[in-house]
């Protein structure tokens, strides 16, 4: 049986395609053809790389299981076939250079015209969309690389004709795209990881192109366009403002600079203490600060991961550093005095994030990875100091926030969340040199990510809330359904009969009447009056006459009640049977025989259901409890506690106050119910110290607040 491509390598595969399909074109365009076919490849690696973590944070993300399923079965789909899709991306390529000029070349594979087809229509519409942001970009590099083609074919060529435009890219993909067993949403993603990994890249590409045919005299007068995103990445070696608005404002660097000056007695006496200076004599020389962070790069690729025997302290790394530095230069050099301070200052900050128990173990460590990153922030960019918003603080403040709820996954499954705040902390150790712009980019893809995993949460809390709002409703409603029948039963003899129809079918539309309406309105007063007039019509009555002109209305409006209780027929009509008879028996006439119907002495209250109550102590407290009642009280929604009362710390937050603020319910990170509590109840949990209040606030405000009170502890001592 013949397996198809299971053990033949991708690119020879696809070198054999391309030499079958290449018929007499020009050498040059070959060369193009191929350097590019090369990058179209690794940016679709990429893609497929990628896919799989995409996929996985969306199944997270779904809030049904079928919705989970449907995204678990395009992962494994894409796995089996993702070598097919790349293989028949490139076939395509090749076929379609091989085809250029003619003039049925690019019929775009797999595109259909917008119909009004929801489907054809909302990925016609991405495809459009994507296509017109790169030639919005890159269209001028893309013209050029145009005029150069039609000089070498000899032809006019133009964008919709060029193997390598955006529109055809897009084709290729989608018809090899084609077979995939997955829904329209699913493909939107790989669309816009498409546009993410391959069509980014575009003026690289063409750029690459343009610069090939011109060394081969290919319209060579034309001026090279500028490589746009090459020199983004690249940046200006130095911090910008974060925020445009200041670009040109000297105040917030004279801010920072004049914040950090201000500390400098209180740090004084640290120096020589963290990074020591090899020599203090007047020969040593300082190095610079831009050698310093040249150093601090080197070092930050060798910060240990968390879990790793952690052997790496910063100031003895620097100091061998020094060292070598000394050695290779034959002088005695030293760190400065300043820049010795702002190692100091970020040491202490770095240690009171390490320290604070507000943040799960997890995500501290993963948070304390970041020294590095923004010590050489602060000797680049003192601003960072005295602008809440400086991107490098405010990343730090974000993923605190966000990771203050987290909990460890006891059955070992991946979490969104950590795997998100590992690959901030991974890319700035891997990239960050020292263009703060990263930061910029680092805290939009965060802030995206929470904002989404906000959404999703805060609607699954709404839900809990009106779900215990509306518990809370039921409750009360039984309870007014329950005092009202006991004023009407208690103590008296009835009908067995009368009294179980109205405990177990009358209660329940006196309760929709209250739900509904309410218990100012006609239908609950009707519903009361019903139950009066019943008890009224089965006691003996002098005058049969008067009872019998008040039936009518009566049966009526119990058949109407019970009808909209969905009561079973059956029942209902051995109801009225077993009615029938009390009636006549109150007449005073003779009941059909063997229909006599007991009666039953009401000593105890009805109950209808057991009332659910709240996780309580005991509603009287001593005086001990008013300072946690305090507490209590100051709590506000939104505010997290950890509960320590379970194996492993469960960590949860306020969602609603119920019971005219009462009951307090708790939910976890992802919005589910895991905890509640009356407030005297968690008055004395507080005074225990089976539960804690968590800090929420802004971790590096807090961090920098607590480090200013300890140095001028310090010198104040």
């Amino acid at each position: 049986m013949h397996k198809e491509g299971k053990v033949v390598p991708l690119a020879g595969a696809i070198d054999r395609g391309a030499r079958a399909l290449s018929p007499c074109l020009p050498v040059l365009l070959l060369q193009v053809r191929d350097k590019a076919a090369l990058q179209l490849r690794q940016g679709l690696q990429a893609l497929f790389d990628n896919a799989d973590d995409t996929l996985f944070e969306m199944a997270d993300k779904a809030s049904g299981r079928a919705d989970q399923n449907l995204y678990f079965e395009a992962m494994r789909d894409l796995r089996l076939k993702r070598k097919s899709i790349e293989r028949g991306f490139l076939d395509t390529f090749y076929e379609a250079f091989a085809r250029i000029g003619q003039a049925d070349a690019l019929e775009l594979p797999g595109m259909q015209p917008l119909t009004p087809g929801k489907g054809p229509l909302e990925r016609a519409v991405a495809v459009q969309g994507m296509v017109d942001r790169v030639l919005s970009r890159d269209g001028l590099v893309l013209g050029q690389l145009n005029l150069r083609f039609s000089v070498l074919l000899e032809l006019e060529l133009d964008e919709p004709r060029n193997p390598m435009g955006p529109a055809n890219l897009c084709g290729y993909f989608l018809a090899a795209g084609r077979n995939l067993g997955v829904g329209l949403s699913v493909k939107l993603v790989l669309l816009k990881l498409f546009e993410r990994y391959v069509l980014r890249d575009l003026d690289l590409l063409y750029g690459e192109a343009n610069q090939l045919l011109a060394s081969a005299d290919v319209l060579p007068e034309l001026q090279a366009a500028p490589r746009r995103r090459a020199e983004d990445r690249r940046g200006t070696g130095r911090c910008a403002p974060a925020d445009p608005t200041l670009a040109d404002d000297g105040e917030v660097d004279s801010a920072g600079h004049a914040f950090v000056a201000s500390l400098g007695e209180l740090l004084a006496p640290a120096r020589g203490q963290f990074a020591p200076r090899l020599h203090t004599a007047g020969s040593a020389q300082p190095i610079s600060t831009s050698d310093l962070l040249r150093l601090l790069t080197h070092l930050q690729h060798y910060v240990p991961a968390p879990g790793e025997a952690d052997d790496f302290h910063l100031g003895q790394q620097l100091e061998q550093l020094l060292l070598r530095v000394s050695v290779r230069s034959g002088t005695r050099r030293h760190i400065a005095g300043s820049d010795e301070d702002m190692i100091h200052l970020v040491a202490l900050l770095f240690g009171y994030i390490e320290a604070d128990d507000n943040l799960p173990t997890s995500l501290r460590a993963l948070i304390a990875r970041l020294h590095i990153p923004l010590l050489k922030v602060a000797l680049i960019d003192k601003a960072m100091f005295s602008r809440a918003t400086h991107p490098a603080r405010r990343l730090v403040n974000e993923i605190a926030a966000v990771a203050i709820g987290w909990e460890a996954d006891g059955e070992g499954l991946r979490d969104s969340l950590h795997l998100r705040v590992e690959r901030v902390v991974q890319r700035l150790l891997n990239d960050f040199s020292e263009d703060c712009t990263l930061f910029n980019e680092l805290l939009d893809e965060f802030l995206a990510f929470s904002q989404d995993e906000r959404r999703r949460n805060e609607l699954l809390e709404q839900r809990t809330r009106d779900a215990e709002e509306g518990r809370a409703r039921t409750l009360q409603a039984r309870l007014k359904v329950q005092d009202e029948l006991n004023q009407r039963l208690r103590g008296r003899v009835l009908p067995l009969v009368v009294v179980q129809m109205l405990e177990q079918a009358w209660s329940q539309v006196l309760l929709l009447a209250w739900l509904k309406q309410g218990e100012a309105s006609a239908a609950w007063a009707d519903a009361l009056a019903t139950v009066d007039a019943l008890l009224a019509s089965i006691a003996p009555h002098p005058q049969p006459e008067q009872l019998l002109e008040q039936l009518p209305g009566l049966l009526k409006a119990l058949r109407d009640g019970l009808a909209g209780v969905a009561l079973d027929s059956a029942a209902t009509r051995d109801f009225f049977q077993q009615l029938e008879q009390l009636h006549l028996r109150a007449c005073g006439g003779t009941p059909v025989e063997g229909a006599a119907l007991p009666d039953v002495w009401v000593q105890s209250d009805i109950v209808l259901a057991i009332a659910e109550e709240s996780a309580c102590a005991p509603s009287l407290l001593s005086g001990e409890e008013e300072p946690a009642l305090r507490q209590v009280d100051r709590l506000r929604l939104g505010n997290w506690v950890e509960v320590m009362d379970d194996d492993e710390p469960l960590r949860c937050k306020l969602v609603a106050r119920v019971d005219n603020s009462d009951r307090l319910v708790f939910t976890n990170r992802t919005g589910m119910k895991v905890r509640e509590w009356n407030r005297a109840g968690l008055a004395m949990a507080l005074r225990r110290g089976e539960v804690r209040l968590l800090d929420d606030g802004l971790l590096f405000e807090r961090a920098l607040e607590a480090v200013l009170e300890q140095l001028r502890g310090q010198q104040a001592r």
